[in-house]
């Protein structure tokens, strides 16, 4: 299947970043919010981002020539010819169902419905829909222009031929394809992820370590770009929180509970980078105080 035009519903941190990858990549966009004032603030982000690469000799193109590919829109029918539709909300499984619905009922017959959920079993949203084996789970990780890793997810009713397709949009926006065959909560980089971020958080909670050395550690000694706590933080604590709660209610092991410290911090409204504190303090242009 030749993708050509795709719409993002949700432009966050996650719905932006596709969007911005997939204009690169030369195909249309829709982008689409409930919210006006967060697809402005999602098109100033993508144009910086977009801007950034151009300027690093990354893209082939100038900012504006990729830029004029995304339409910004809170109308669900602009959609309604995509080749591709991407749910990127928050990890809430009613809410994502009820897209579902909507966009099975917008979009013409030939459209393909993926989920960027890193948590919610594929073929639950699936069956909110009447073309199940149209869809799939296309998850990204963050930053998305940056992460090149792609689960690729085929739950219980998705056929073949739209696991295929999917495969083939992710190598079109030059991603790398890890696919899925099983649909279980959390997939498969998260289910090895979270266990040693629960770890970590439970090392901090019992005083073993602080924050900043852990995430320096990891640095360090395992070769990562960033620390548990700072992906964190620019995730989102509440996406985090989210997605290990998806994974316990669905399997029942406690290795996946979230602890106590993260529980405190969701409920405190410490949720990272967009509140201003997490794990750690930022300014108000989103750089971390010292």
């Amino acid at each position: 299947m030749n993708i050509q035009k795709v719409m993002v519903m949700g432009s966050g941190l996650m719905g932006s970043g596709i969007a911005q990858v997939c204009a690169q990549a030369g195909i249309e966009v829709i982008l689409n919010d409930v919210s006006t004032e967060a697809l402005e603030r999602a098109m100033k982000t993508i144009a910086w981002s977009v801007g950034k690469f151009a300027e690093k000799g990354k893209l082939s193109e100038d900012r504006d020539t990729v830029m004029k590919r995304i339409t910004a829109t809170g109308d669900y029918a602009a959609g309604s010819d995509a080749d591709l539709a991407i749910e990127a909300i928050f990890e809430n499984m009613e809410l994502k169902q009820e897209i579902f619905k909507k966009l099975d009922q917008v979009c013409g017959p030939q459209t393909l419905i993926a989920s960027n959920t890193s948590s919610i079993p594929i073929t639950e949203l699936a069956a909110a829909t009447l073309r199940p084996e149209k869809v799939l789970g296309i998850h990204f990780f963050s930053p998305v222009p940056m992460m090149q890793a792609v689960e690729v997810i085929k739950g219980v009713t998705t056929s073949d031929e739209t696991a295929q397709a999917g495969k083939e949009f992710v190598m079109r926006i030059g991603k790398e394809p890890i696919m899925v065959n099983r649909d279980i909560a959390g997939f498969v980089i998260n289910r090895i992820n979270f266990p040693s971020t629960i770890e970590a958080m439970n090392l901090v909670e019992q005083g073993v370590a602080t924050v900043e050395d852990i995430d320096k550690g990891l640095r360090l000694a395992s070769g990562r770009k960033m620390g548990i706590f700072e992906t964190g933080d620019m995730v989102g604590l509440d996406i985090t929180y989210g997605a290990m709660m998806s994974i316990y209610n669905e399997t029942g092991d406690p290795r996946f509970y979230p602890p106590l410290l993260l529980r405190r911090k969701v409920k405190a409204g410490q949720l990272g980078r967009k509140t201003g504190r997490g794990w750690y303090t930022y300014n108000a242009d989103g750089t971390r105080k010292a």
